[in-house]
């Protein structure tokens, strides 16, 4: 069963409530149909409540555990970012009429182990520095239609590794978001963004597109980036 946890406890959170929702409400291609998240928004609020009583920083926890955790974390508070705002054109949108924040991603509202995060806090300041592995730019979803595709599971430990390569390869050989041929290369601007990750993962940006691409790019292969689409990632 699923584990209840009270503010300080240093048991590691099941997910399996999130994997529930997200079998439930993300289709094959990625999409969400944040309508039927809203219908379930008293699941959704009692999954997130585990996840601010929990303590993922605790030393029980391992690696894996702690990277599921932020992850997921990530995920679900972007879905509830967005089902608090629909409907909305882009989670861009969410920003406007919030003064002294930057971006939608500086608003300070998730709240886990007594501390206040905003989505950057997470993904910059957690996910990045504290785990050094690039294949998280395809975990985590920022609700745009040129974002990595949601995952309709929850990512756990005892499977991530194997999540997150599969993430990573969906990602590279999603026509819509990156095309990769032996002779030119289109790519998402994650890649440019987030260049150093991928440059100290793999040596090179072409040398980690192709670590995962069905059809690698040739050496002198020519690289260009897609514009990235901010509208939301809503089933049509």
């Amino acid at each position: 069963c699923e584990n209840t946890v009270a503010t300080g406890d240093t048991i590691p959170v099941s997910h399996r409530s999130w994997d529930v929702l997200l079998q439930r409400h993300v289709k094959e291609n990625g999409f969400v149909d944040y309508k039927g998240m809203q219908r379930d928004s008293v699941e959704l609020n009692h999954y997130l409540a585990l996840l601010s009583a929990a303590q993922p920083n605790a030393q029980n926890w391992t690696r894996n555990e702690k990277m599921a955790f932020w992850i997921n974390a990530y995920n679900a508070f972007t879905v509830k970012l967005i089902i608090d705002h629909y409907p909305v054109e882009s989670i861009k949108d969410i920003k406007r009429g919030i003064p002294f924040v930057n971006t939608v991603w500086d608003i300070k509202f998730i709240k886990i182990g007594g501390k206040t995060y905003d989505l950057n806090n997470i993904e910059h300041g957690i996910l990045r520095p504290d785990f050094e592995d690039a294949r998280v730019h395809a975990a985590i979803n920022c609700a745009s239609y040129s974002c990595p595709q949601l995952r309709n599971e929850a990512y756990v430990a005892e499977r991530i590794e194997m999540q997150l390569d599969d993430a990573m390869r969906r990602f590279v050989n999603d026509p819509l978001r990156n095309r990769v041929t032996a002779k030119k290369a289109e790519i998402s601007e994650i890649f440019k963004w987030f260049r150093g990750d991928f440059v100290r993962d793999a040596g090179s940006v072409r040398s980690f597109i192709n670590r995962y691409a069905v059809h690698p790019l040739d050496s002198n292969g020519r690289i260009s980036h897609l514009d990235y689409q901010w509208s939301l990632n809503d089933v049509k």
